[in-house]
């Protein structure tokens, strides 16, 4: 059995006393709220301002005598003015905040018979929101019982979602959700910012598995690690999150580390080890690139999370784990269940809530904030502030949200990127020419290879300006073209492989003036070129 702990104000009007002599011929809130005989409660948090106090200890030393079994325990909250919204709100929310709940052992019941309407309005929205973790309760007085002390009571449970103009009136609590899950960064992208405001949602209502998907580096894994820090802070888990990638469970340890095992179950099992399902019992499971589980591992995490039970390697003897799964992956399930390589009832399991995280690429309304959140986050780390000089800002911020920028490690390349900048800037200014030594390195990176060595070829024959002024077209035809002319040594000759179809279509072929042609375009000659030509300049020389 559970205690009972309520939370309740003190009725500055309705718990007064008056004359001692009378006090047990009144109805009192706090002294029903702790008289009946259906209700036993445990522990008592009463709240009361600095006026009444001597109101709170009489009330206190009353409950004794009529329920010896409640600890009463007093707590100050002074409220200037206790029908502003904005200060009563943030006054409760501040005392939820610091009190530690556990939910396991005790139901909380939040006493609104007590206080102001603004009070009670605002215990609705901290029950309903999850930043007090229980239910209201309400007392009244019973007519019918000739001990007009005793009262009665109503344990309400309502799902305030349905009052609208309520809700909306307090959404400012949603919205420090969302943020939490974006880690405080402005987004602007409409259909990352809708997929936000859903999962901030399911985050604090279903303890169901989730399934985040998208490529490498859009950040399935620090959502993850959002999504827990919320219910954690709702008090809606005790448990750890325990990360696992699934791409390092390979072969036989897979099925161990992941259910753990008894000493002996298999060579070099010196020890009994618990596995990842175990460690998050009562809180979440994070498996990022499920995709790559074995068919095996697969068909016991389906059995644990429909039965909350699974067997370790080795033991006969089931263990429970009730955990919530979190999983990732940057490859197409659906291909996988068609491959044979991913079982289609796992993923009927974990598919009820599915979130496409989307590339950096196709979020570049989002770039501008995220650069920012970088380069705070790198002050914090190293403790040095560094800050881009405004030209330099700018020249980064037109290259990373053009259509150059390929971010093909999405989040993950513009972070390295950002440190790189940070750790190489002087004087803690990032300049313009730190911005272009950066931006070449992101290019290397990203371009083809037979590109980079396109790039190469041009700079043996052309200036750096005119290669700017190149399409990528232009740079891998005529990349190809001087390549191809550096393996001949008469233009007749590079012609012919060069225009190897079109030329049989012609009655002459005329391949030497045809490639003539084409160099001069770029200013080229074909003495410019030709191996036989340069020998000729170096012995010159």
């Amino acid at each position: 059995m559970k205690d009972t702990v309520v939370v309740s104000l003190i009725g500055t009007q309705l718990d007064y006393v008056g004359k001692r002599v009378d006090r047990w011929a009144k109805w009192r809130p706090n002294i029903s709220l702790c008289s009946q005989d259906n209700l036993i409660v445990n522990q008592l948090h009463m709240l009361h301002d600095n006026h009444s106090s001597r109101l709170a200890n009489n009330v206190a030393v009353d409950i004794e005598s009529v329920s010896p079994e409640t600890n009463v325990q007093l707590h100050q909250l002074n409220f200037s003015d206790p029908w502003d919204f904005e200060e009563v709100y943030a006054k409760l929310f501040d005392w939820c905040s610091h009190y530690t709940f556990d939910t396991d052992k005790n139901d909380y019941l939040f006493h609104i018979t007590t206080g102001t309407h603004v009070v009670q309005i605002c215990s609705y929205l901290l029950t309903e929101s999850r930043h007090f973790p229980g239910r209201l309760i309400q007392t009244s007085p019973d007519h019918n019982n000739n001990n007009k002390s005793i009262g009665r009571i109503q344990i309400i449970d309502l799902d305030l979602s349905k009052y609208d103009q309520l809700a909306t009136r307090f959404d400012i609590e949603h919205q420090q959700g969302k943020e939490f899950l974006k880690g405080g960064i402005e987004t602007k992208n409409i259909f990352f910012n809708q997929l936000i405001t859903q999962i901030e949602k399911v985050a604090i209502r279903s303890h169901d598995p989730m399934l985040l998907t998208g490529p490498t580096g859009a950040g399935k894994s620090q959502l993850a690690t959002r999504i827990f820090q919320l219910k954690k802070k709702r008090s809606m888990l005790k448990g750890t999150l325990v990360s696992v990638n699934c791409a390092t469970l390979k072969g036989e340890n897979a099925m161990a580390a992941l259910f753990g095992h008894t000493k002996g179950a298999f060579t070099g099992a010196l020890q009994a080890r618990d596995g990842f399902l175990l460690s998050a019992h009562d809180g979440v499971l994070f498996l990022d690139e499920i995709g790559e589980l074995g068919l095996e591992e697969q068909a016991m995490l389906l059995h644990a999370l429909e039965n909350k039970t699974f067997h370790p390697v080795g033991s006969d003897t089931p263990v429970q784990s009730n955990f919530q799964l979190i999983a990732g992956t940057n490859r197409d399930l659906k291909k996988e269940i068609a491959q044979g390589h991913f079982r289609s009832d796992l993923f009927a399991r974990i598919n009820l809530w599915e979130y496409e995280l989307p590339a950096l690429k196709d979020r570049k309304e989002d770039i501008p904030a995220n650069i920012d959140y970088e380069v705070d986050l790198y002050t914090k780390k190293m403790g040095d502030r560094v800050q881009f000089n405004k030209e330099a800002k700018n020249a980064f911020i037109g290259f990373a949200t053009s259509n150059e920028a390929l971010w093909t490690g999405n989040f993950r390349d513009l972070s390295s990127a950002i440190t790189r900048l940070c750790t190489l800037a002087d004087s803690s200014r990032i300049t313009v020419e730190d911005v272009k030594d950066e931006i070449d390195r992101l290019k290397q990176a990203w371009y083809p290879q037979n590109q980079q060595l396109a790039s190469t070829v041009l700079c043996d024959y052309l200036e750096n300006t005119q290669i700017e002024e190149l399409d990528n077209f232009d740079i891998n035809q005529l990349s190809h073209v001087l390549t191809t002319c550096q393996r001949h040594n008469s233009m007749a000759s590079a012609g012919r492989e060069l225009f190897n179809v079109s030329r049989r279509l012609k009655s002459q072929a005329n391949d030497s003036s045809r490639l003539q042609k084409y160099l001069s375009k770029f200013g080229l000659k074909w003495s410019d070129i030709s191996p036989k030509s340069k020998q000729l300049q170096v012995k010159a020389t």
